[in-house]
Parts: C-alpha cells; sequence; structure tokens
C-alpha cells in the first residue's frame, strides 16, 4: 500500500471526489451494478461504505467492496435472489448478508445502531438514519458512503479528515475505544496506513489512557492489526509512538529494535522487493528462538509463522558468512525462503554499513545458483548390501557432509567411488 500524498491523489474539492467515485473500476464493475440494481429495484437505498470509498479518494487500491442499505436483510435476500445473484447469510444477526454478483462477493449491511457494545460482537437494532449507523462507526475516513453513479455522502465531515489525511475517532475517542478496545491498534494502523503529519492528539492521548483494555483482545485479532502495522508506509513513525506510550510492550512483550526494524526497509527498498510482515515482526520483535515461540504463543502465529520466526533468530547465533562456498550449503540445507529470511534479518542486524554489496551478493545467490539434489538416496545405500535400519542414514547423513564440504561435486564416478568407500570403510 502506498503512503497517501498530501491532498490523496490530487481531491481537493467534493467535485473532484464524486468525479473520482464515479470512474471507480470497482464502482463501475457489473457485479458491484448488479447488487445496487437489485436493492434499488424494491425500493430501497444501497450505498457503498468505508475502505472501498476511503481508498479510492485517497487513491489506494481497493481490495473489498462493502454495502450499506436501508432494506432489512429478509428484503435484501428476496431482492437479490430475484435478480438471479447467490445470497449467503453469513451475518443476519448483525444485518449482513453476502450477495454473489458476477464472481465477486459483496458484503450489505443493514444500516444499524449499537444497542450494546461489548467488543466485535456489538448488539445491534436497525434502523432507516445514514447518520446514526456513521456514528457507530470508527474513525471519520471509514464513515463514508457513495451511491452507485459516485456521489459521495458524508454525514460526519470524513471527507475533510480523507484531504488531510488525518486519523479520527468519531465523536468521544474514549467511547469509541471502550466499545471495542481493538480500536486502539486500529488507530495506530490506521495512522501508519493513512496519516500524514502529527497523529491526532485526542485520538492518542484516549489509547493511552485506555491501553490497559488490551488485555481483553484476543490474540488472533491483535495478529492480524499488528501484521498490517508492521507493513503500512509510516509504520516507523508508529512505532515509535506505541513504543513511547508502553503500547507495543503490552503487545509483544518487548519494545521491539526500531533501529534493527528501520534498516530492513532501507534494504527492502533497495533490492526493490515487497515488505513480509513475519520478516518484519521477527526483526522488530526477536533476539532468540526462545523469544521466537514467546511471541507466536502470545500472537496465536500459525505452525509456519513460528517456524520462520525461529528461523530468523537462529541467525543470529549462527551468523551467515561471506563465504560464497558456506552461503551455498545455508541454502541447501535451508531451502530458498527460508535462506533469504536469515539474509534479511543478518543484514538488518549489520551495524555496518560497510559489506551492503556483499549481502546483496548473499540475498540473490538464489537467483545465480541453482541447488542441486543429493545424488544418492537410501535405496543406493541398500542396494550396496547395507540392511535396512539406522545405518542407512548414518551412511547417508556421513555421504552428504562429504559432498557439502566438497562443494557439492557432480562427477557420477567420484561420487560412487566415495560412496562405495564409505560403506567399506
Amino acid at each position: 500500500m502506498a503512503k497517501p500524498a498530501s491532498g490523496p491523489g490530487g481531491i481537493r474539492t467534493l467535485a473532484e471526489a464524486n468525479l473520482a467515485l464515479a470512474g471507480a473500476e470497482w464502482l463501475n464493475a457489473r457485479g458491484c451494478q448488479a447488487v445496487f440494481e437489485a436493492i434499488e429495484v424494491g425500493g430501497f437505498c444501497a450505498r457503498a461504505v468505508g475502505g472501498a470509498v476511503r481508498n479510492t479518494l485517497m487513491g489506494v487500491s481497493v481490495a473489498d467492496v462493502d454495502i450499506a442499505t436501508d432494506a432489512l436483510p429478509d428484503d435484501v435476500m428476496r431482492l437479490a435472489r430475484s435478480a438471479g445473484l447467490g445470497v449467503h447469510p453469513t451475518g443476519l444477526s448483525h444485518g449482513t448478508v453476502t450477495v454473489v454478483a458476477d464472481g465477486s462477493a459483496y458484503e450489505v449491511t443493514t444500516l444499524r445502531r449499537d444497542v450494546e457494545a461489548h467488543g466485535r460482537h456489538a448488539t445491534v437494532s436497525f434502523t432507516a438514519d445514514w447518520a446514526e449507523d456513521a456514528s457507530r462507526r470508527d474513525f471519520t475516513i471509514n464513515a463514508l458512503y457513495c451511491s452507485r453513479r459516485g456521489c459521495l455522502f458524508d454525514p460526519l465531515g470524513g471527507f475533510e479528515d480523507v484531504r488531510s489525511s488525518r486519523v479520527r475517532f468519531i465523536g468521544s475517542p474514549q467511547d469509541r475505544i471502550r466499545e471495542d478496545y481493538l480500536r486502539i491498534l486500529r488507530f495506530f494502523r490506521f495512522f501508519a496506513s493513512y496519516g500524514d503529519g502529527e497523529i491526532d492528539p485526542s485520538g492518542y492521548a484516549a489509547v493511552l489512557g485506555e491501553r490497559d483494555g488490551l488485555s481483553t483482545l484476543s490474540a488472533e485479532r491483535i495478529r492480524v492489526e499488528m501484521l498490517k502495522l508492521v507493513s503500512a508506509p509510516r509504520s516507523v513513525d508508529t512505532l515509535a509512538l506505541m513504543q513511547k506510550g508502553r503500547i507495543l510492550a503490552l503487545v509483544l512483550g518487548t519494545d521491539g529494535d526500531r533501529r534493527r526494524f528501520e534498516r530492513l526497509i532501507a534494504i527492502e527498498t533497495e533490492l526493490a522487493i515487497r515488505s513480509d510482515p513475519i520478516i518484519r515482526l521477527g526483526v522488530l520483535a526477536v533476539n532468540s528462538p526462545n523469544e521466537s515461540h514467546r511471541l507466536a504463543q502470545r500472537l496465536r502465529l500459525s505452525n509456519d509463522e513460528r517456524t520462520r520466526l525461529v528461523n530468523l533468530a537462529e541467525v543470529l547465533e549462527s551468523p551467515i558468512s561471506f563465504n560464497l562456498g558456506e552461503q551455498k550449503v545455508w541454502l541447501y540445507r535451508l531451502g530458498r525462503e527460508a535462506y533469504r529470511d536469515r539474509c534479511l534479518m543478518a543484514w538488518a542486524s549489520e551495524t555496518s554499513s560497510g559489506n551492503a554489496p556483499d549481502w546483496r551478493q548473499a540475498f540473490e545467490l538464489p537467483d545465480v545458483w541453482e541447488v542441486p539434489e543429493m545424488p544418492f538416496s537410501g535405496k543406493d545405500i541398500i542396494d550396496r548390501g547395507v540392511l535396512p535400519g539406522p545405518r542407512v542414514g548414518e551412511f547417508l547423513a556421513k555421504f552428504e557432509d562429504w559432498w557439502l564440504d566438497a562443494g557439492f561435486p557432480l562427477e557420477r564416478e567420484l561420487l560412487i567411488s566415495k560412496l562405495d568407500r564409505l560403506i567399506k570403510g
């Protein structure tokens, strides 16, 4: 996601906003228009809401399209079926129906107001008041709507915040946070993704005052927000604010190593590679395999993510050298992805910038050297008279160690001779 410029996309006026929305590819998609058409045929109003509208105005790509309507869920399902569209009642208790049109899924949600807020599963009732629906959302930039023709509807002044790249809570920041403490992390994540200039002072003060509420959140919800945050354009500035406010320690169990994190971002820029949230998280918060396990448990990471974190930490104890032969052994044993992960961790941990060309050469080794396959298998050992069992693995391991030390020779006669000598020896 690119960092929005001041005056996102050059949009400064309401007329320019409407023009940008009217020309948006996602809005003019056949599926999206079909959903609007199905609802409006029944006499109801429908508007796109939230991220699709916000991102279009800020010049950021759009992934999902949510639609709000004054039609009740039963009406939405009836009208969608009548139009020949797919219907999945994915969240009826909260007024959400997933409608599938032209191969794309659209979440259609009835206008709501909160009756009782208790985290992500608030008790709601339906309403026909668009401003009331907007007021229950978290930030003003998420309370923007547009019609099927691209006409912006802005009941809470969110467009002005979009123009200023400002992330601001709707109403009382403290009230919004107490409705769902995940909004503390969302505040930082949205600032890192969309903010420009200084962070909103009233919002920042509120999240610091309510930070103890983070302990009530599930690890899975925290994981989602943190992986998005560390990959956002202003992650460095945002992590500094979180560190200063003792938020980072509450979430990760450590203040993290921001200097190493900054070096990783510089390396990513030099190599022109996309950021990887797991690598960024590991570089920020991990210094040993034990810390990797603790962090993985804290955030309920997957087994694969845990393994990657441990791999990153191990390079601090067993560094990758600039010896080409040793690098090839690392690449052979680790595989392409784990090897490159270690290169990035080791490079970011390097306090001197003098070795940049060497690190770049190490990182690019998988592009210029194809890892050979082990010349022999257990069957080759057994065919030479060794009975199946542990000794087969022992002979293979000894041969592999010799083969790696010898620089991966491929001459068949040499390899057979060495294997036979090992078995006879």
